[in-house]
């Protein structure tokens, strides 16, 4: 588990495990509110994509903080990463103002599909999933950190081409990442609802098998005592080999 000191450094600290599930580590805490790091392929919350599912992170970290807990914001099943939220509701409520005025920064790191632009913005508006058909303003910020190509033949190519992006979302709409890059046509590798099933099936032939979309930074000032927070998710194994097919450089 790791607290934060006064100047805004994380520092590790023991974290309980919850019955015979794996405690989530643990990337920031005190009495207000805490950081932790989801794995992929956990659940947030109980919802209607659940589908029989009974494991979820938001009853884990009941177990695991012996407390409610209110969660800030969510990360799909297949994102890891930085997951915010608070142990009262007056802290939530506090976080939620913070939301809505782009008061956090959440950096992300993801692979897609094809050699984008060094910067891109798409401003594509989103709907909010299953059942909520109205159109809201989604706009994520894109920068390209590297690029690769692989002797992977595709569509009548020898070779195939990927790049690692940072990506800041400026909005939270549903599946915001991943749509906007279907909708560029940078698809985002591993998603099996919005990417390519051709690349997809050649990274799990490479080895990686999850979605490579990382909730890696959340920043944000601490509603209660003003300090400047700043979390940094470490990458799991899978990733961490996706990026090595990255130039070092």
């Amino acid at each position: 588990m790791m607290e934060m000191t006064a100047n805004g450094v994380a520092a590790q600290v023991d974290a309980p495990a919850t019955d015979d599930r794996p405690a989530l580590p643990v990337l920031y805490r005190d009495e207000w509110l805490a950081v932790v790091d989801k794995p992929a392929g956990l659940m947030v919350h109980d919802s209607a994509l659940a589908r029989g599912e009974t494991d979820f992170a938001a009853d884990r970290l009941r177990e695991q903080f012996g407390r409610p807990v209110f969660l800030i914001h969510r990360l799909d099943r297949a994102t890891s990463g930085c997951l915010l939220l608070a142990f009262d509701r007056d802290t939530a409520s506090l976080l939620g103002h913070a939301v809505m005025a782009n008061g956090l920064r959440k950096d992300y790191l993801a692979v897609c599909r094809g050699w984008p632009e060094e910067e891109f913005v798409v401003d594509h508006p989103l709907d909010g999933g299953p059942g909520k058909p109205q159109k809201k303003p989604a706009v994520t910020g894109f920068a390209r950190l590297a690029t690769v190509e692989l002797a992977l033949p595709s569509a009548g190519f020898p070779t195939s081409r990927y790049a690692l992006l940072q990506v800041r979302p400026q909005t939270g709409r549903f599946r915001q990442i991943r749509r906007h890059l279907k909708h560029v046509s940078h698809h985002l590798i591993g998603d099996s609802s919005h990417g390519d099933g051709r690349h997809n099936r050649a990274f799990r032939m490479l080895g990686i098998h999850r979605m490579l979309l990382h909730a890696q930074r959340l920043a944000f000032t601490h509603p209660v005592t003003g300090v400047a927070c700043d979390t940094v998710a470490p990458l799991d194994a899978e990733f961490t080999k996706a990026l090595s097919l990255f130039d070092p450089a």
